[in-house]
């Protein structure tokens, strides 16, 4: 037995269950090509050794941990570059993580902290970025050009103490000779049709509480750009990873490989509103066009439409009739309306009953002002859905069905309709109505977040465990602060087998929970899910501490009692487990009964003898 101290990197491909789902052939010829013709090259470029290569990953000693990052870097951005022209559901992109540490050397292979380190540092990595830890970030030190945003101590599965970790800025780098310094090289950027990112609009109210207010104004011009068959557009849930972030233009479009990009500032004030928009040339930062608007609030749609036609003018994009029609209908002519519907939107997607009720009240509230808002139906009826399966309430199936109908009459092609229509047929048993309903939402959208969503927890209730997997993933790249997809696909992973992958999953949405649980203390989802990713990682008396967090904040929530008797099951607790379990399932209905029969974090009770009177709850 020999012991080294190198340099290990681990990397696994993001999404690799679903991208199999989609085109397993397809899949696995495209991975092999990545491997022959770039990673392979790049590692034995860098003097490294491939230990061992799984299906989806594979882990590489380096005895210099300065060339393991810079490895590291150079893959991630060659697949960036070979990612231009690959549609966003098909892209394999990896993960990576780094550590340096002392390994045991046997029989070729490696073993020891070092390695599983490695490996559950690469777990929270971001899709297509590069993780390490500090002894990592401590001995590359000033030898590479590139910026190390520090994440903090990451409490990761089966290691007895926090590990410092570190994301990599891939593109903080050296100039190519010949480029001007900080200027993106445009051949990178040449493409067949102009391109955008559009970053999330800064809120300049001096209050928190309109933030809601920007990234709306942010979306919807995203939605409209996105329509003109002539532009390329970045994702919604790409550009949000900015948010809130000091931005260096030049880096986002070399990250995204577009050539310009809109940023800008909302500012709202009673009934006035200050929008600014400038659009930026990505190879030299120069501003294309920049333009101011004070104006009345009734006037936000006529903004967004101007922004949107300004930019297609400067990018001397050719819109189609059906385009330019498409672009210039505004989702509702009420502004008032509009401010309420966003503000549901924001309160239903904290998941408590208070919140749904307060949303339902917002949506109801627009529907008043604008009869016509197709959207607005749609969120009444995702409440009423919520509020019925999930915590009980006593909701008129006929009355759910009739607003997503009306949803649908206003109109036919909106992708958060057919989502909503999807949840309303499973609530009420329809399962095979609901998967067409669910289909068409993703088919008319690809990016629409509540149809993978809603979609996921229908396929988890009805036992399709693989189906449940791939769409929950899809969630957790879709919305980089999604930490509910993560957490509970833990589930169904653990279930099928697939323990390695729980792991993961629970360090990347234990993250997202300890985020969202800063932004909003008062909120006792994050607390509830998080826990569960506490025991999945070995810190049960954290989780504890969490669960007791979740119930102090809403003691009487229906999802609260179910999460944290999750939490006490896992424990082994049972007696715990089943006594906040007896009057859960007395209040919610069918599809949360189902769920039940199916949730792995119940199978340590299973044969305790209360158990069986909680079966004749559901029966």
């Amino acid at each position: 037995m020999e012991r080294r101290l190198i340099a290990i990197l681990a990397a696994d491909v993001v999404g690799y269950s679903r991208l199999m789902g989609l085109d397993e052939a397809g899949t696995l010829a495209a991975l092999r090509s990545h491997r022959r013709e770039m990673a392979d090259a790049k590692i034995d470029e860098h003097q490294g050794r491939i230990v061992k290569v799984t299906g989806d990953g594979m882990l590489v000693e380096f005895p210099s941990v300065v060339n393991a990052v810079a490895c590291a870097a150079d893959i991630q951005r060659r697949m960036r570059e070979r990612n231009v022209d690959v549609p966003d559901d098909r892209r394999i992109e990896f993960r990576i993580g780094i550590h340096l540490g002392d390994i045991i050397f046997e029989d070729n292979d490696i073993y020891g902290d070092g390695v599983n380190i490695a490996a559950r540092i690469e777990s929270i990595a971001q899709p297509g970025g590069v993780a390490v830890s500090g002894a990592v970030r401590d001995n590359v030190g000033n030898r590479l050009d590139l910026a190390f945003e520090d994440r903090g101590e990451q409490a990761l599965k089966n290691i007895d103490r926090p590990v410092r970790v570190y994301n990599i800025d891939l593109f903080r780098r050296a100039p190519a000779q010949g480029v001007a310094t900080g200027a993106a090289p445009k051949a990178a950027l040449a493409k067949e049709k102009p391109s955008i990112a559009v970053l999330p609009f800064d809120n300049m109210s001096g209050d928190p509480e309109q933030e809601y207010f920007s990234d709306g104004i942010t979306e919807d011009i995203i939605t409209d750009l996105s329509k003109i068959s002539g532009l390329s557009v970045i994702a919604r849930n790409s550009a949000f990873t900015y948010k809130g972030k000091l931005v260096d233009i030049q880096d986002v479009c070399r990250r995204f490989h577009v050539a310009t990009v809109l940023e800008g500032s909302v500012r709202k004030a009673g009934q006035r509103v200050r929008i600014t928009a400038q659009l930026i040339d990505g190879t030299d930062g120069t501003h294309l066009w920049a333009d101011r608007y004070d104006r009345d609030l009734t006037d936000i749609f006529a903004i967004q439409d101007e922004i949107t036609h300004t930019i297609v003018e400067q990018l001397k994009v050719k819109l189609l009739p059906e385009e330019k029609k498409a672009i210039g209908q505004a989702p509702t002519a009420n502004v008032e309306a509009y401010t309420n519907y966003l503000r549901g939107r924001e309160f239903f997607h904290t998941r408590t009953k208070g919140s749904l009720q307060l949303a339902r009240r917002l949506f109801a509230r627009a529907t008043n002002l604008d009869p016509n808002y197709a959207r607005a139906y749609a969120g009444i009826a995702d409440c009423d859905s919520a509020l019925h399966a999930w915590h009980g309430a006593e909701i008129s199936l006929e009355a759910l069905l009739a607003t997503c109908a009306k949803a649908l009459a206003l109109d036919p092609s909106l992708a958060e309709a057919h989502a909503s229509h999807g949840l309303a047929l499973s609530t009420n048993g329809r399962h095979g109505d609901a998967v067409a309903e669910f289909e068409r939402a993703i088919a008319l959208d690809p990016n629409s977040y509540e149809g993978h969503y809603f979609y996921a927890r229908h396929s988890f209730a009805e036992g399709d465990l693989e189906k449940a997997v791939e769409l929950y993933e899809r969630c957790t790249d879709i919305n980089p602060d999604d930490y509910r997809s993560p957490l509970l696909v833990m589930n169904a992973l653990h279930s099928l087998g697939r323990h390695d992958e729980e792991a993961k999953l629970a360090a990347v949405g234990l993250e997202r929970a300890q985020r969202a649980l800063r932004q909003h203390p008062e909120n006792s989802d994050p607390a509830q899910l998080g826990a569960i990713a506490l025991i999945a990682l070995g810190q049960h008396e954290r989780a504890k501490e969490w669960a007791d967090r979740a119930l102090a904040i809403d003691a009487d929530d229906n999802n609260a009692l179910y999460n944290v008797a999750c939490v006490y099951s896992l424990l082994g607790e049972p007696d715990r487990a089943i006594d906040l379990l007896e009057p859960y399932l007395q209040k919610v209905g069918p599809h949360m009964k189902s769920w039940f029969k199916n949730d792995s974090d119940f199978d340590p009770i299973r044969s305790h003898p209360r158990y069986a009177k909680l079966l004749e709850l559901i029966d």
